[in-house]
């Protein structure tokens, strides 16, 4: 027979565990954000002053180590999304909330551009209450932008991390499927093309 212990970790899904994963350095932080295909959001939080290290993956969802494939069959619940190691002192989490708000439809629900399904939902994933409250604050006047439509994008505690394959890691400032190399130079505000 097995005991509690044995039996309670059976019934634990690590994917719904928070992520408890560490900056590289001491005075960084993470933030995590959903906005669609992560190709192109990643790219624009790269080029951001105080972002220190950039990676997009899956999260929120319910299956343990998922990849592209089965997160694409809409069956896990995971988002594509953008995991960023910031400097606060450099660029405050507020920067990071204004960026996401520019790059996404906050009222369409399941999916941005031509990219359609729940894993393309809109979301903010916080660490700590204090992310939590700004992103709440900037959700309120986000919507007093949207006076007809209700901003359906997520906030919720960010969840287990999951990175995404190799390939999909800075994907345009590597060439992407055409193999035309975008810049993710700090600062650059060529536009953003994305492509597979």
């Amino acid at each position: 027979m097995a005991s509690k212990q044995e039996a309670s970790s059976k019934s634990t899904n690590p994917a719904l565990d928070p992520d408890l994963d560490n900056p590289d350095h001491p005075g960084l932080e993470f933030a995590q954000f959903a906005a669609g295909c992560f190709w192109g959001v990643e790219l624009a939080f790269q080029r951001i002053d105080g972002v220190v290290k950039t990676e997009v993956g899956y999260s929120q969802g319910h299956v343990h180590d998922p990849n592209y494939k089965i997160v694409c069959s809409g069956t896990t619940d995971h988002a594509e999304v953008i995991r960023i190691q910031f400097d606060p002192n450099v660029c405050p989490y507020t920067n990071l909330l204004s960026l996401f708000w520019s790059r996404i439809d906050p009222t369409a629900l399941n999916r941005q551009g031509n990219d359609v399904g729940n894993q393309y939902r809109s979301g903010i994933y916080y660490y700590n209450e204090a992310q939590a409250q700004l992103a709440r604050e900037s959700l309120e006047a986000k919507q007093k932008e949207f006076k007809d439509k209700k901003i359906v994008t997520e906030i919720l505690p960010a969840k287990r991390f999951y990175r995404a394959e190799e390939y999909h890691q800075q994907y345009l400032e590597k060439g992407g499927g055409r193999g035309a190399k975008q810049s993710a130079a700090k600062g650059c505000n060529d536009p953003i093309r994305c492509y597979g």
